[in-house]
Protein backbone atom coordinates (compact mmCIF):
# COMPACT_ATOMS: atom_id res chain seq x y z
CA UNK A 1 0.00 0.00 0.00
CA UNK A 2 1.23 3.29 -1.04
CA UNK A 3 2.09 6.58 1.19
CA UNK A 4 1.65 4.47 4.54
CA UNK A 5 1.84 7.20 7.41
CA UNK A 6 1.12 4.87 10.58
CA UNK A 7 4.09 2.64 10.94
CA UNK A 8 3.61 -0.95 10.33
CA UNK A 9 4.66 -3.54 13.36
CA UNK A 10 7.96 -4.61 11.84
CA UNK A 11 10.52 -5.67 14.86
CA UNK A 12 7.86 -5.98 17.55
CA UNK A 13 5.64 -8.71 18.09
CA UNK A 14 2.35 -8.43 16.68
CA UNK A 15 -0.39 -7.84 19.43
CA UNK A 16 -2.03 -11.33 18.01
CA UNK A 17 -1.62 -13.61 15.12
CA UNK A 18 -3.60 -16.36 13.21
CA UNK A 19 -2.63 -18.77 16.25
CA UNK A 20 -4.91 -16.40 18.52
CA UNK A 21 -7.48 -16.37 15.86
CA UNK A 22 -7.70 -20.10 15.60
CA UNK A 23 -7.81 -20.03 19.54
CA UNK A 24 -10.87 -17.67 19.56
CA UNK A 25 -12.67 -19.63 17.52
CA UNK A 26 -12.18 -23.35 19.65
CA UNK A 27 -13.77 -20.65 22.04
CA UNK A 28 -16.65 -19.11 20.88
CA UNK A 29 -17.62 -22.18 18.83
CA UNK A 30 -20.99 -23.34 19.45
CA UNK A 31 -21.66 -20.15 21.65
CA UNK A 32 -21.89 -17.94 17.61
CA UNK A 33 -23.16 -18.65 14.48
CA UNK A 34 -21.02 -19.83 11.64
CA UNK A 35 -22.55 -17.75 9.08
CA UNK A 36 -22.77 -19.32 5.89
CA UNK A 37 -20.53 -18.06 2.74
CA UNK A 38 -22.60 -18.02 -0.58
CA UNK A 39 -21.76 -17.07 -3.89
CA UNK A 40 -24.15 -14.61 -5.82
CA UNK A 41 -24.31 -15.77 -9.23
CA UNK A 42 -26.50 -12.61 -10.29
CA UNK A 43 -23.94 -10.11 -8.26
CA UNK A 44 -20.95 -11.28 -9.96
CA UNK A 45 -22.70 -11.02 -13.49
CA UNK A 46 -23.66 -7.49 -12.25
CA UNK A 47 -19.89 -6.75 -11.38
CA UNK A 48 -17.73 -8.62 -13.27
CA UNK A 49 -16.30 -10.38 -10.58
CA UNK A 50 -16.90 -13.82 -8.52
CA UNK A 51 -18.94 -12.52 -5.73
CA UNK A 52 -19.04 -14.63 -2.20
CA UNK A 53 -20.82 -13.58 0.50
CA UNK A 54 -20.67 -14.06 4.42
CA UNK A 55 -23.81 -13.37 6.16
CA UNK A 56 -22.81 -12.03 9.79
CA UNK A 57 -26.18 -10.27 9.51
CA UNK A 58 -27.52 -13.37 10.24
CA UNK A 59 -25.54 -13.57 13.87
CA UNK A 60 -28.27 -13.94 16.98
CA UNK A 61 -27.37 -10.18 17.13
CA UNK A 62 -27.47 -9.03 14.32
CA UNK A 63 -23.84 -8.60 13.51
CA UNK A 64 -20.08 -9.87 13.76
CA UNK A 65 -19.43 -7.98 16.95
CA UNK A 66 -20.86 -10.60 19.20
CA UNK A 67 -17.55 -13.02 18.22
CA UNK A 68 -14.88 -10.31 19.97
CA UNK A 69 -16.86 -8.95 22.53
CA UNK A 70 -17.47 -13.13 23.42
CA UNK A 71 -13.85 -13.78 22.95
CA UNK A 72 -12.58 -11.33 25.35
CA UNK A 73 -14.96 -11.54 27.95
CA UNK A 74 -13.77 -15.72 28.00
CA UNK A 75 -10.50 -14.85 28.96
CA UNK A 76 -11.70 -12.28 32.09
CA UNK A 77 -10.20 -14.09 35.63
CA UNK A 78 -13.55 -15.07 38.14
CA UNK A 79 -12.77 -11.97 39.82
CA UNK A 80 -12.94 -9.66 36.54
CA UNK A 81 -16.22 -11.65 35.91
CA UNK A 82 -17.82 -11.34 39.49
CA UNK A 83 -17.00 -7.63 39.43
CA UNK A 84 -18.50 -7.25 35.47
CA UNK A 85 -17.63 -5.10 31.99
CA UNK A 86 -17.89 -2.03 31.00
CA UNK A 87 -18.25 -0.96 27.58
CA UNK A 88 -18.73 2.67 25.43
CA UNK A 89 -20.85 1.93 22.38
CA UNK A 90 -24.22 3.08 20.57
CA UNK A 91 -24.09 0.32 18.06
CA UNK A 92 -23.62 -3.82 17.97
CA UNK A 93 -21.08 -4.08 20.35
CA UNK A 94 -23.30 -2.83 22.69
CA UNK A 95 -25.52 -5.75 21.97
CA UNK A 96 -23.30 -8.30 21.55
CA UNK A 97 -21.26 -7.59 24.74
CA UNK A 98 -24.75 -7.35 26.81
CA UNK A 99 -26.08 -10.65 25.31
CA UNK A 100 -23.21 -12.68 25.61
CA UNK A 101 -22.22 -11.40 29.43
CA UNK A 102 -25.92 -11.73 30.31
CA UNK A 103 -25.36 -15.38 29.22
CA UNK A 104 -22.14 -15.92 31.21
CA UNK A 105 -23.69 -14.63 34.09
CA UNK A 106 -21.18 -11.35 33.61
CA UNK A 107 -22.88 -7.70 34.70
CA UNK A 108 -22.44 -5.52 31.57
CA UNK A 109 -22.85 -1.62 31.62
CA UNK A 110 -22.78 0.07 28.35
CA UNK A 111 -22.11 4.13 28.45
CA UNK A 112 -24.09 5.66 25.50
CA UNK A 113 -24.33 8.74 23.79
CA UNK A 114 -27.64 10.81 25.16
CA UNK A 115 -28.28 11.15 21.61
CA UNK A 116 -28.56 7.42 21.13
CA UNK A 117 -31.91 6.56 19.62
CA UNK A 118 -34.29 4.73 21.60
CA UNK A 119 -34.32 1.68 19.69
CA UNK A 120 -30.81 0.82 20.66
CA UNK A 121 -30.93 1.55 24.23
CA UNK A 122 -34.07 -0.96 23.96
CA UNK A 123 -32.46 -3.66 22.12
CA UNK A 124 -29.26 -3.59 24.46
CA UNK A 125 -31.84 -3.56 27.82
CA UNK A 126 -33.55 -6.28 26.16
CA UNK A 127 -30.53 -8.68 26.05
CA UNK A 128 -29.60 -7.93 29.77
CA UNK A 129 -26.92 -4.66 29.44
CA UNK A 130 -27.17 -1.92 31.59
CA UNK A 131 -27.56 1.25 30.07
CA UNK A 132 -25.45 4.89 31.03
CA UNK A 133 -26.72 7.66 28.40
CA UNK A 134 -23.72 10.38 29.22
CA UNK A 135 -22.52 12.60 26.76
CA UNK A 136 -23.24 14.12 23.47
CA UNK A 137 -20.84 12.19 21.25
CA UNK A 138 -18.88 8.69 21.23
CA UNK A 139 -15.93 10.37 22.65
CA UNK A 140 -17.55 11.60 25.80
CA UNK A 141 -19.27 8.33 26.75
CA UNK A 142 -16.01 6.83 26.20
CA UNK A 143 -14.43 8.75 28.84
CA UNK A 144 -17.50 8.10 30.51
CA UNK A 145 -17.05 4.75 30.90
CA UNK A 146 -13.03 5.09 31.41
CA UNK A 147 -14.16 6.75 34.57
CA UNK A 148 -16.75 4.18 35.52
CA UNK A 149 -13.97 1.15 35.20
CA UNK A 150 -11.66 3.01 37.53
CA UNK A 151 -14.59 3.81 40.23
CA UNK A 152 -16.30 0.60 40.17
CA UNK A 153 -13.30 -1.52 39.12
CA UNK A 154 -14.95 -2.78 36.33
CA UNK A 155 -12.87 -4.42 33.30
CA UNK A 156 -13.27 -2.54 29.92
CA UNK A 157 -13.44 -4.06 26.61
CA UNK A 158 -13.37 -1.75 23.87
CA UNK A 159 -15.25 -2.02 20.22
CA UNK A 160 -12.10 -2.73 18.04
CA UNK A 161 -8.85 -1.26 19.69
CA UNK A 162 -7.78 -4.56 21.69
CA UNK A 163 -5.91 -7.82 20.87
CA UNK A 164 -8.83 -10.37 21.91
CA UNK A 165 -11.91 -8.43 20.32
CA UNK A 166 -9.97 -8.14 16.94
CA UNK A 167 -8.78 -12.18 17.26
CA UNK A 168 -12.01 -12.56 17.42
CA UNK A 169 -13.52 -11.44 14.63
CA UNK A 170 -10.36 -12.55 12.43
CA UNK A 171 -12.69 -15.48 13.02
CA UNK A 172 -14.91 -14.61 10.39
CA UNK A 173 -12.20 -14.82 7.63
CA UNK A 174 -11.53 -18.20 9.20
CA UNK A 175 -14.59 -19.29 8.22
CA UNK A 176 -14.76 -18.10 4.99
CA UNK A 177 -11.66 -19.49 3.71
CA UNK A 178 -12.43 -22.58 5.01
CA UNK A 179 -15.90 -22.36 2.91
CA UNK A 180 -14.22 -20.97 0.20
CA UNK A 181 -10.02 -21.49 0.12
CA UNK A 182 -9.59 -20.12 -3.48
CA UNK A 183 -10.90 -16.18 -2.53
CA UNK A 184 -8.48 -13.93 -4.41
CA UNK A 185 -9.16 -10.46 -2.40
CA UNK A 186 -11.06 -9.51 0.53
CA UNK A 187 -12.98 -6.25 0.36
CA UNK A 188 -13.20 -5.04 3.98
CA UNK A 189 -15.11 -2.97 5.47
CA UNK A 190 -12.93 -0.29 8.15
CA UNK A 191 -14.36 1.52 11.18
CA UNK A 192 -12.03 1.70 13.78
CA UNK A 193 -10.45 -1.57 12.41
CA UNK A 194 -10.70 -4.19 14.25
CA UNK A 195 -12.82 -6.55 11.94
CA UNK A 196 -9.94 -5.60 9.28
CA UNK A 197 -7.15 -6.56 11.20
CA UNK A 198 -8.23 -9.69 12.38
CA UNK A 199 -9.59 -10.68 9.09
CA UNK A 200 -6.34 -9.58 7.38
CA UNK A 201 -4.23 -11.33 9.88
CA UNK A 202 -6.41 -14.61 9.42
CA UNK A 203 -6.27 -14.31 6.05
CA UNK A 204 -2.49 -13.58 5.31
CA UNK A 205 -1.77 -16.51 7.42
CA UNK A 206 -3.83 -18.90 5.41
CA UNK A 207 -2.99 -17.01 1.85
CA UNK A 208 -0.17 -14.96 1.69
CA UNK A 209 -1.04 -13.85 -1.53
CA UNK A 210 -4.55 -12.86 -0.82
CA UNK A 211 -5.17 -8.84 -1.60
CA UNK A 212 -6.88 -6.97 1.44
CA UNK A 213 -8.99 -4.01 0.06
CA UNK A 214 -10.23 -1.53 2.96
CA UNK A 215 -13.67 0.28 2.75
CA UNK A 216 -14.32 3.76 4.83
CA UNK A 217 -17.49 5.76 4.03
CA UNK A 218 -16.55 8.74 1.85
CA UNK A 219 -17.65 10.75 5.33
CA UNK A 220 -15.50 9.41 7.84
CA UNK A 221 -12.08 8.61 6.16
CA UNK A 222 -10.14 8.34 9.30
CA UNK A 223 -7.82 5.22 8.84
CA UNK A 224 -7.95 6.70 4.66
CA UNK A 225 -6.57 9.91 5.95
CA UNK A 226 -3.90 7.95 8.34
CA UNK A 227 -2.40 5.32 6.18
CA UNK A 228 -2.81 7.44 3.05
CA UNK A 229 -1.62 10.80 4.89
CA UNK A 230 -4.37 12.72 3.03
CA UNK A 231 -6.90 15.22 4.29
CA UNK A 232 -10.05 14.52 3.67
CA UNK A 233 -12.39 16.10 6.28
CA UNK A 234 -14.42 13.71 8.38
CA UNK A 235 -18.38 14.11 9.67
CA UNK A 236 -21.41 14.11 8.76
CA UNK A 237 -24.75 11.60 8.57
CA UNK A 238 -23.62 8.33 6.51
CA UNK A 239 -25.51 5.58 6.75
CA UNK A 240 -22.71 3.79 7.18
CA UNK A 241 -22.76 4.41 11.20
CA UNK A 242 -21.13 1.06 12.34
CA UNK A 243 -17.63 2.21 10.40
CA UNK A 244 -18.73 6.04 11.15
CA UNK A 245 -15.13 6.57 13.33
CA UNK A 246 -13.54 10.04 14.52
CA UNK A 247 -10.37 8.40 15.51
CA UNK A 248 -9.21 5.10 14.34
CA UNK A 249 -7.62 2.28 17.03
CA UNK A 250 -3.57 2.71 17.60
CA UNK A 251 -2.75 -0.92 17.22
CA UNK A 252 -5.58 -1.72 14.53
CA UNK A 253 -4.24 1.28 12.07
CA UNK A 254 -0.32 -0.03 12.84
CA UNK A 255 -1.52 -3.58 11.78
CA UNK A 256 -3.70 -1.88 9.00
CA UNK A 257 -0.34 -0.23 7.53
CA UNK A 258 1.36 -3.58 7.19
CA UNK A 259 -1.62 -5.59 5.84
CA UNK A 260 -3.83 -3.19 3.45
CA UNK A 261 -2.94 -3.80 -0.39
CA UNK A 262 -5.37 -0.29 -0.76
CA UNK A 263 -7.91 1.50 0.69
CA UNK A 264 -11.10 3.33 -0.78
CA UNK A 265 -13.54 5.68 -0.20
CA UNK A 266 -17.53 5.28 -0.98
CA UNK A 267 -20.15 7.51 -0.97
CA UNK A 268 -23.80 7.76 0.13
CA UNK A 269 -25.24 7.04 -2.91
CA UNK A 270 -22.80 3.99 -3.50
CA UNK A 271 -23.79 2.71 -0.19
CA UNK A 272 -27.63 3.00 -0.32
CA UNK A 273 -27.60 1.58 -3.73
CA UNK A 274 -25.50 -1.30 -2.40
CA UNK A 275 -27.91 -2.16 0.41
CA UNK A 276 -30.69 -1.85 -1.87
CA UNK A 277 -29.24 -4.40 -4.34
CA UNK A 278 -28.25 -6.42 -1.13
CA UNK A 279 -32.57 -6.89 -0.33
CA UNK A 280 -33.75 -6.70 -3.83
CA UNK A 281 -31.11 -9.55 -5.08
CA UNK A 282 -29.89 -11.65 -2.22
CA UNK A 283 -33.72 -10.99 -0.03
CA UNK A 284 -31.15 -9.91 2.82
CA UNK A 285 -31.31 -6.77 4.98
CA UNK A 286 -27.85 -5.36 5.96
CA UNK A 287 -27.47 -1.69 7.40
CA UNK A 288 -25.13 0.67 5.99
CA UNK A 289 -21.47 -0.80 7.06
CA UNK A 290 -22.27 -4.21 5.96
CA UNK A 291 -23.27 -2.38 2.47
CA UNK A 292 -19.66 -1.63 2.31
CA UNK A 293 -17.71 -4.29 1.14
CA UNK A 294 -20.29 -4.48 -1.82
CA UNK A 295 -20.66 -0.65 -2.60
CA UNK A 296 -16.81 -0.88 -3.02
CA UNK A 297 -16.96 -3.56 -5.59
CA UNK A 298 -19.44 -1.60 -7.75
CA UNK A 299 -17.33 1.56 -7.81
CA UNK A 300 -14.14 0.05 -8.78
CA UNK A 301 -14.70 -2.95 -11.10
CA UNK A 302 -11.59 -2.85 -12.96
CA UNK A 303 -9.86 -3.39 -9.17
CA UNK A 304 -12.06 -6.53 -8.54
CA UNK A 305 -12.81 -7.34 -12.62
CA UNK A 306 -12.42 -11.57 -12.63
CA UNK A 307 -11.73 -12.19 -9.13
CA UNK A 308 -13.17 -14.29 -6.11
CA UNK A 309 -14.09 -11.52 -3.92
CA UNK A 310 -15.29 -11.97 0.03
CA UNK A 311 -17.51 -9.56 1.20
CA UNK A 312 -18.24 -9.64 4.57
CA UNK A 313 -22.22 -8.47 5.43
CA UNK A 314 -20.73 -7.67 8.61
CA UNK A 315 -24.44 -6.45 10.57
CA UNK A 316 -28.41 -6.21 10.04
CA UNK A 317 -29.62 -3.67 12.34
CA UNK A 318 -31.16 -0.65 10.54
CA UNK A 319 -33.92 1.31 11.26
CA UNK A 320 -36.92 0.30 9.48
CA UNK A 321 -37.97 3.83 8.94
CA UNK A 322 -34.70 4.59 7.48
CA UNK A 323 -34.66 1.28 5.22
CA UNK A 324 -37.84 2.16 3.66
CA UNK A 325 -36.19 6.18 2.99
CA UNK A 326 -32.92 4.06 1.01
CA UNK A 327 -35.48 2.08 -0.68
CA UNK A 328 -37.29 4.51 -2.21
CA UNK A 329 -34.37 6.85 -2.83
CA UNK A 330 -33.09 4.04 -4.51
CA UNK A 331 -36.20 3.82 -6.98
CA UNK A 332 -36.21 7.12 -7.53
CA UNK A 333 -32.55 6.96 -8.71
CA UNK A 334 -33.51 4.21 -10.75
CA UNK A 335 -36.75 6.02 -12.42
CA UNK A 336 -39.14 3.71 -11.09
CA UNK A 337 -40.61 6.60 -8.66
CA UNK A 338 -40.89 10.15 -9.84
CA UNK A 339 -41.38 13.82 -8.53
CA UNK A 340 -42.55 16.35 -11.42
CA UNK A 341 -43.05 19.67 -10.98
CA UNK A 342 -45.42 20.74 -13.66
CA UNK A 343 -46.14 24.14 -14.73
CA UNK A 344 -49.67 24.69 -15.77
CA UNK A 345 -52.81 27.40 -16.23
CA UNK A 346 -54.77 27.25 -12.83
CA UNK A 347 -58.48 26.93 -14.54
CA UNK A 348 -60.63 23.79 -14.65
CA UNK A 349 -60.09 20.94 -16.40
CA UNK A 350 -56.22 21.39 -16.04
CA UNK A 351 -55.01 18.92 -13.92
CA UNK A 352 -57.37 16.02 -15.97
CA UNK A 353 -55.92 17.34 -19.30
CA UNK A 354 -52.32 16.72 -17.28
CA UNK A 355 -53.83 13.43 -16.08
CA UNK A 356 -54.91 11.81 -19.14
CA UNK A 357 -50.99 12.39 -20.61
CA UNK A 358 -50.02 9.92 -17.52
CA UNK A 359 -52.50 7.62 -18.32
CA UNK A 360 -51.51 7.38 -22.29
CA UNK A 361 -48.41 6.46 -21.10
CA UNK A 362 -49.61 4.18 -18.86
CA UNK A 363 -47.62 5.66 -15.29
CA UNK A 364 -49.68 5.65 -12.01
CA UNK A 365 -49.97 8.51 -9.76
CA UNK A 366 -49.31 8.33 -6.40
CA UNK A 367 -49.76 11.99 -4.86
CA UNK A 368 -50.72 15.47 -6.43
CA UNK A 369 -49.79 18.43 -4.69
CA UNK A 370 -50.82 22.20 -5.80
CA UNK A 371 -48.78 25.46 -4.91
CA UNK A 372 -50.39 28.40 -5.99
CA UNK A 373 -48.59 31.31 -3.54
CA UNK A 374 -45.32 30.42 -3.20
CA UNK A 375 -44.01 30.23 -6.79
CA UNK A 376 -42.60 32.78 -9.41
CA UNK A 377 -45.56 32.25 -11.67
CA UNK A 378 -48.15 35.05 -12.32
CA UNK A 379 -51.22 34.98 -10.24
CA UNK A 380 -52.80 33.02 -12.13
CA UNK A 381 -50.05 30.56 -12.70
CA UNK A 382 -50.35 27.41 -10.80
CA UNK A 383 -47.46 24.41 -10.35
CA UNK A 384 -48.64 21.23 -9.76
CA UNK A 385 -46.06 18.53 -8.17
CA UNK A 386 -47.21 14.62 -8.69
CA UNK A 387 -45.36 11.87 -7.45
CA UNK A 388 -45.91 9.25 -9.78
CA UNK A 389 -44.86 5.38 -10.46
CA UNK A 390 -42.87 4.03 -13.64
CA UNK A 391 -41.63 1.45 -15.11
CA UNK A 392 -38.32 2.48 -15.44
CA UNK A 393 -36.57 5.34 -16.68
CA UNK A 394 -37.42 5.11 -20.32
CA UNK A 395 -40.91 5.34 -19.27
CA UNK A 396 -40.23 8.60 -17.32
CA UNK A 397 -38.44 9.69 -20.01
CA UNK A 398 -41.21 9.17 -22.43
CA UNK A 399 -43.64 10.87 -19.95
CA UNK A 400 -41.79 13.83 -19.74
CA UNK A 401 -41.28 14.42 -23.47
CA UNK A 402 -44.92 14.13 -24.04
CA UNK A 403 -45.90 16.53 -21.23
CA UNK A 404 -43.52 19.34 -22.71
CA UNK A 405 -44.99 18.30 -26.49
CA UNK A 406 -48.02 19.64 -24.63
CA UNK A 407 -46.44 22.79 -23.84
CA UNK A 408 -46.21 22.06 -20.00
CA UNK A 409 -42.98 22.97 -18.88
CA UNK A 410 -41.40 20.13 -16.63
CA UNK A 411 -39.01 19.57 -13.84
CA UNK A 412 -38.00 16.35 -12.35
CA UNK A 413 -37.18 16.63 -8.73
CA UNK A 414 -34.08 15.22 -8.41
CA UNK A 415 -32.34 12.54 -5.21
CA UNK A 416 -28.42 13.38 -4.58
Amino acid sequence: MTEVAAKPLAEQAPPFTADDVRAAAARIEGAVVRTPTMFSKTLSEMTGAQIYLKFENLQFTAAYKERGALNAMLQLTAEQRARGVIAASAGNHAQGMAYHGTRLGIPVTIVMPRTTPTVKVMQTESVGGTVVLEGESFDEAQAHARRLETELGLTLVPPFDDPYVAAGQGTVALEMLEDVPDIEVLALPIGGGGLSCGMGTMARALNPDIELIGVQAELYPSMYNLLKQAHEPIGGDTLAEGIAVFEPGVMTSQMLAGLLDDLVLVSEPQLENALALLLQIEKTVVEGAGAAGLAAVLANREMFAGKKVGIVLSGGNIDTRLLANVLLRDLARSGRLARLRIQMQDRPGSLFKVAKVFDEHNVNIIEVGHHRIFTSLPAKGLITEIECETRDAQQLDCLIRALEQEGYPVEQVQVN
